[in-house]
Order: structure tokens, then sequence, then C-alpha cells
């Protein structure tokens, strides 16, 4: 590939539904023998392709999940919420505006790991609220691959970061069982923490299977996964340059709890202070120059419950107006730490042989935004 490769999506991408039979094991046959064995070792010859490797210039594959974020919040959307890098990657690639999701985390990461409904996954709901009901457990089945999966039996390297969210509950001890952690499920290295959210600056953080240290001494979780994911890359290109890796980078944010220097925050300082109405209306506006809606579109009514931000009192103003900057302030950092990554594969000269998706939004925007 002599283009950059890259695509920014507002919503996950799920396929179809399986009929395969459960099975209880994970199925790794040995590949046959393409040698030949003679009566004697000069009569033999030796399976030429034990060290088998992807095929030459095989790009590598970067996928980054959002999570909890609307589709009118990114400016790559048309929101008011600077995003450089992810607008960068749109402006060079293609913008996706009209995918499937669901409406929790756990369902639409299991949709998109295995590229499957949902419910085929056993992932009908979170895994913290899992039932022995079919379509419900959490467990996902062991005959329906992951996408690291399918990669690594193609010779890739696999590495996942961040929120994970698709382990069951009972399984995600030092104890295990530990086959349907990332590493059970097709990635080579997994560095983040399992469920729904974490503290961003003292998150309960795992690497493979080991539960690490979580005192990140005052750097956010954001910049620490940022800092794996680089490292994983930079291991694995200076042992084997030509081979493709696959990254699955799954940020916390923006989900609650919405953790961020202050100097993020402070760039949004007065932003907002027109409220949530104005804020929606301008929305619109974008997205119709950017012709992602249609020109006559037109906004719904606000939610039952939700009041007018001019009915609100000057407290509220205040106390709403922070919440809307600290939002903001934290899909910026959000989106800065994914440039880190995304410079420094180009950098090391990948980012012409890389092909990088960005989903927006895992299940739409974030109630405490």
């Amino acid at each position: 590939m002599n283009t950059k490769k890259t695509k920014i999506i507002s919503s996950a991408v799920v396929a179809g539904i399986a009929t395969i039979p459960q099975i209880q094991a994970q199925f790794s046959p040995t590949p046959d023998f393409k040698g030949v064995i003679g009566k004697t070792l000069f009569e033999s010859k030796p399976d030429a392709q034990i060290y088998k490797s992807a095929p030459k210039g095989a790009p590598n594959v970067v996928w980054v999940l959002i999570d909890d974020v609307g589709f009118g919040a990114s400016s790559s959307f048309g929101g008011l919420i600077k995003t450089p890098t992810l607008d960068s990657l749109a402006n060079n690639g293609l913008r996706y505006s009209n995918f499937h999701t669901e409406a929790y985390s756990a369902p639409t990461r299991a949709a998109l790991l295995t590229g499957r409904n949902h419910h085929s996954v056993h992932m009908g709901f979170f895994t913290e609220a899992a039932i022995e009901y079919p379509g419900y457990d959490g467990r996902i089945p062991f005959e329906k691959a992951s996408v690291a999966d399918i990669l690594k039996e193609n010779y890739y390297n696999t590495f996942a970061v961040g929120k994970w969210h698709v382990t069951p509950v009972r399984d995600a001890t030092q104890a295990g069982p530990f086959n349907r952690w990332p590493t059970g499920l097709g990635f080579e290295k997994y560095y983040g923490f399992l469920f729904g959210e974490s503290d961003q600056y003292v998150p309960q953080l795992w690497e493979n299977t080991d539960k690490v240290d979580s005192d990140l001494k005052g750097k956010t979780f954001n910049a620490s996964i940022a800092d794996k994911a680089i490292k994983y890359i930079a291991n694995q290109k200076s042992a084997a340059p030509d081979k493709p890796f696959f990254l699955y980078y799954a940020p916390g944010a923006t989900h609650a709890p919405h953790q961020v220097p202050r100097e993020w925050s402070e760039k949004y300082r007065g932003k907002f202070d027109k409220g949530w109405d104005w804020y929606r209306e301008e929305v619109l506006k974008n997205q119709k120059k950017l012709g992602l809606v249609p020109s006559n579109a037109e906004l719904p009514k606000r939610n039952p419950g939700v009041a007018s931000w001019d009915s609100l009192s000057k407290d509220e103003n205040t106390v709403y107006t922070r919440l809307f900057e600290n939002y903001a302030g934290f899909l910026s950092e959000t989106d800065y730490e994914i440039g880190r990554v995304v410079n420094y594969i180009r950098q090391i000269g990948q980012l012409d042989n890389t092909i990088i998706f960005v989903i927006i939004g895992d299940n739409g925007a974030s109630a405490e935004g």
C-alpha cells in the first residue's frame, strides 16, 4: 500500500448471526505436515512452511473505540469539541455516519470484536449484570473467534490496551480462568481495566493476567495506554520490522468518571455558556454543512425531563456549564493521546501501511456529560 488508509467511524460495525453448535474448548489444530517422511533422513524433506509469515506488505491495523461519545460531540462530526487528530484521519480517509451500535458498552464491544450479533456471542447486556439465559450469560463462545484470533492465525502480532468489558465477572480475578480475558481471546499482550469504568488516575489495572500497580503517579489512564501502545509497537518493530500488528485501542474516556487535567478543561472555559439548546442548534448547522444529515433535518424536542437552558437558575447554569467544559476537555485529551500513537506510527515510517479505524462512540453520548 502506498497511500494512507484511514477511516473514521461514528459508531461500531457488527455483522451476522452464526448457528455453529456450542463447543466447550478453544480449538487450534496442528497444521498438516507439508514435507516428506522417508525411511532415512536423506530420503526426507522438512516442512519448509513451518515458520510462516503474513503476506509481504500486509498492513498494520489499528482499531480505536472511544467510549460514551455522542454523534454531535467531536469536531469530526460537527460537534464543538476540538478533536484535531480525529479530524486529520477523517480528512485523509472516509467518514461513516450510519452504522449500528448497541445501547450498552459490552454488547457493542463483543459484536465489534467478533463480527457477530451481540446475542449470538452471549453478550445481551453488561458482564456485571449477566444472567444464565441464552444470549445473556456474558460468556463469549470459544468457537466464535475474535478478530485478534483471526489476525494472529494470519501471522500478526496482536495488542489490546484500555477498557475491555467482555470478561465474565466471576472470571476476573487472579484465579481465572483466563480464557475469556484478552489474552485468551487472541491478544498476545493486554494492558488496561476489565470492567465498565475505572478511576482515571488510580485505575483497576491489569497487564496480561497480572494485577499491576494502579498508582499512575499523576499520569492519566489516557496517557498510560498511549505509552503502552507505543511500547508494544516499538518492541515488535525493532525485532521484526516487516511483521504486521493489530492494535485494539479502547480508552476509558469519555465514560464517567470525567477526570482530566485542569489544563484541558480550562481550554473550554466559557465556550458553552449559552447552554445545551444553543449547542444543539449549532451542531445541527455544522452537520448540515458537512453533509452528514439532510439539509431539511430538524431537531427533535428536548427529551422529557430536560429543562430549557433559559429556565435554569444561575447556580444550575454554572454547574452544568462546568460539566460541559470538563467533558469537552476529557474528549480533547483523549484525541491528543490517540494522536501520540498515530504520530509514532508515522515517525517509524509505518503510517502509509497502516489501516486506522476510529469508532467515535460505542453506544452514544455520556449522560454525565
